[in-house]
């Protein structure tokens, strides 16, 4: 799969694989994929807090002396 996204051709997996043919790689691709998608659809979305970072004064005083 990563082979596949980093844009090498199927066709090219298939002989490293040592596959019969493209078809068979491309069973494993869309298997991959259906594994991939069934498990981002149990997952639920985490309500996230975006908090920003408050340095306190004896860090800032740190910082302007250097």
């Amino acid at each position: 799969m990563h082979l596949l996204q980093a844009g090498v051709d199927i066709s090219v997996i298939a002989l490293w694989l040592d596959h019969e043919s493209p078809e068979t790689t491309h069973q494993y691709v869309e298997a991959n994929l259906a594994l991939k998608e069934e498990a981002l659809s149990k997952i639920e979305e985490i309500p996230l807090q975006r908090l920003r970072f408050k340095p306190d004064d004896a860090l800032l005083g740190f910082l302007e002396q250097l």
